[in-house]
């Protein structure tokens, strides 16, 4: 028998755990070299987690026709917990860049940030925004560039709407439910007025858990954070309104972290803790599916009646 085949699989994974512990290696020096702003530094006392993309509960392991991953809230507490826990963490610092997502999540990151015992700082790079922002309310303090993107507070309520899409092949909506409002929202049938109250009542209070969280979170009258409108500001604009404290780029933060720790700030980030297995298998998924993410991205969706975001 040809043993060829499985020879051959063997050195493809002894080469990748090569790789993979040289990568762990220049990950180590490069953390010494750049004070840890990139792998992990051997020396550090602030922990830094990273919010990006969409923010979600959890996705698993990453499918090769699923788009960007976002954040998984799950995953992204148990950062928040694990840098909490480690006795050379002083202060934490959480990067965002999102464009928000679902609600629940949001909040559950921003209470592990909230509960951290330590200065928490957030830092608004691209965008902050809905959930983002929900999440930043939890800190202590939130810088933004001037050109980041943040706000948004609000909730999106969703449905699709495909009765004359049924109608037209022919097809109806039968559906047997105890409770008045069992159904409301399903899209093969169009929505009724008290059902689209009932529907409007849970976004509208969605909002208003938004807007109080925020009122208490960054000590605005929430009368004010009404009236931003749920819309989007510079970083510049933010920061007049009082929707961002300070001005500044990743090194004005480190200044700041340094102010408050009273000692040069050293960044250890907290990541998710993956197997090697798991690590080379998604970074063999992404490599060959990269060309066809964009099309892919088209048709990843979760489905359901009524989608809510922060967004």
């Amino acid at each position: 028998m040809d043993d060829a085949p499985a020879n051959g699989r063997k050195g493809l994974l002894a080469a990748a755990a090569v790789g993979a512990a040289t990568t762990i290696a220049g990950r180590a020096a490069l953390a010494r070299l750049t004070r840890g702003r990139f792998g992990d530094a051997d020396e550090y006392n602030v922990g830094k987690v990273t919010v990006s993309g969409p923010i979600r509960r959890t996705q698993g392991r990453p499918s090769p026709l699923s788009g960007p991953g976002g954040a998984t809230a799950d995953d992204v507490v148990e950062q928040i917990e694990a840098a909490d826990e480690d006795e050379d963490v002083e202060a934490l610092l959480v990067e965002l860049n999102t464009p928000g997502g679902e609600v629940v999540p949001s909040d559950d990151i921003r209470r592990a940030a909230a509960d951290f015992d330590g200065p928490t700082v957030a830092y608004a790079t691209d965008t902050c925004a809905s959930g983002g922002y929900w999440i930043a309310s939890g800190c202590d303090e939130l810088w933004a560039r001037e050109a980041s993107l943040v706000g948004s507070i609000g909730v999106v309520g969703s449905r699709p709407n495909a009765k004359g899409l049924a109608d037209k092949l022919g097809i109806s909506y039968e559906q047997f439910t105890a409770g008045e409002y069992k159904d409301a929202g399903v899209p093969l049938k169009e929505i009724e007025k008290d059902e689209r109250e009932y529907l409007q009542g849970i976004i509208d209070g969605y909002y208003e858990q938004f807007v109080e969280t925020v009122s208490e979170g960054r000590d605005m009258d929430p009368e004010a954070v009404r009236e931003t409108e749920a819309r989007v500001y510079l970083g510049d604009d933010a920061a007049e309104m009082g929707l961002v404290d300070e001005l500044g780029t990743e090194a004005d933060v480190e200044d700041r972290l340094a102010e408050l720790i009273g000692a040069e700030p050293e960044v250890r980030e907290f990541t998710p803790e993956r197997g090697l297995a798991e690590r080379l298998g998604i970074g063999a998924e992404r490599v060959a599916f990269a060309a066809g993410s964009g099309v892919a991205g088209v048709f990843a969706d979760d489905g359901g009646d009524l989608d809510v975001e922060l967004r």
